[in-house]
């Protein structure tokens, strides 16, 4: 009887097996690495916070140690967030590269064979010896400023875009200043005082970006363009204080002799500054090309706050589709960004100033699917 009560005892008491919680593997690896050191690049692509909404999807953020430096993050800012800090090496082996300069050959020749890597535009793009590394090794590069948003927007390059035309004005201001080596005055006019003349040449974000910072500082503000329409939507933008002209010699010739301040954009249809109005301008006038100047480089954390919130959108997307694979293949606006795909060159202008063939993305991922 004994025995049969233990027997019942044990039946009903059996031992539990182990539980075993297994890691879930991460659906992505994102390498961050650093700007090279030997140029004056200072902007990155992601915050600590930023990187921290990736690592909450799933997504494993590797970064190169120090590579925030330049945006005055420490690396501990990143580790609270879930962020394994790495060597370069390690982070270029990562699924997606993200480096706001585009990689050097030898750095590309680290990448794991088939990876992506999105960055920047810029001249490097343009190196033979890039994209015949990038062939060679069936990687994937993507420029994110070229890319379109669902509504056909450049959302990446408004963003710096942005920044750079309102960073602009306080390089003027700053260059006006007695800090900065001027005469020691204000773009603002005071009582009694004329404000400072600040001429913009051009179109886009950039321009209409850097009109509005002006007029906001309290400058007289003229914005000239080579195309009426262009004005038309420039003054619905910036408002009636902006004072819009089109561009006729001496009208220029008259606008640069008083202006204070000159930021040139590019213009609707092709212009060239005069180089013969050199003579006009004021021994202490301050000019700034867009073409050749970036302000935005001054303040790296607005850049990458900025740029952080549209990554994770586009991650968030990337995982939900399944990869960056389906991602480029679903959608059109990223498909727009692409210089290098599977080993074969997407971007036309690329390839007919490097004399290279080229294919047509759409046709090819059409062929694949």
């Amino acid at each position: 009887m004994n025995d049969h009560l233990n027997n019942d005892h044990l039946h009903l008491n059996p031992q539990l097996d182990p539980v075993v919680i297994e890691e879930k593997k991460a659906s992505m690896t994102v390498g961050l690495v650093a700007n090279y050191a030997d140029t004056d690049e200072t902007r990155f692509l992601l915050t600590p916070e930023g990187s921290g909404l990736l690592t909450s999807s799933n997504i494993r953020v590797l970064m190169e140690s120090g590579a925030a430096t330049d945006i005055s993050f420490p690396d501990s800012a990143y580790e609270e967030y879930g962020v394994e800090t790495v060597s370069r090496e390690e982070a270029l082996k990562a699924d997606i590269v993200l480096s706001y300069q585009p990689l050097r050959t030898a750095d590309l020749k680290k990448m794991r064979k088939g990876a992506t890597l999105l960055t920047m535009t810029s001249r490097e793009l343009f190196d033979r010896e890039v994209i015949k590394t990038a062939l060679e090794l069936r990687l994937t590069i993507g420029c994110l400023d070229n890319m379109l948003s669902y509504n056909d927007e450049p959302v990446f390059a408004n963003i710096v875009d942005e920044i750079d035309g309102r960073a602009a004005v306080i390089y003027a201001q700053e260059f006006l200043s007695y800090v900065g080596g001027g005469k020691g005055v204000l773009l603002a006019g005071v009582a009694g005082i004329n404000p400072c003349e600040v001429l913009i040449i051009g179109d886009g974000t950039v321009v209409y970006s850097a009109a509005k910072a002006a007029m906001a500082s309290g400058a007289y503000v003229t914005l000239m363009n080579n195309d009426i329409s262009a004005l038309q939507v420039a003054r619905q933008l910036c408002g009636d204080k902006l004072n819009t002209i089109a561009i006729h010699p001496k009208v220029l010739f008259n606008k640069v002799k008083s202006a204070d301040v000159i930021l040139i954009g590019n213009c609707t249809r092709a212009f060239e500054f005069p180089k013969k109005l050199s003579v006009a301008l004021k021994d202490s006038v301050y000019v700034l090309n867009f073409e050749e100047t970036h302000p935005s480089i001054s303040v790296p954390r607005t850049v990458a706050m900025a740029l952080s919130n549209v990554l994770v959108n586009f991650f968030d997307e990337t995982i939900i589709k399944g990869g960056m694979d389906s991602m480029l293949a679903s959608t059109p606006g990223v498909q727009a960004g692409i210089i290098t795909y599977k080993g074969k060159l997407v971007d036309k202008l690329i390839g007919s100033y490097l004399h290279l063939p080229s294919v047509n993305i759409k046709v090819m991922l059409t062929a694949t699917n």
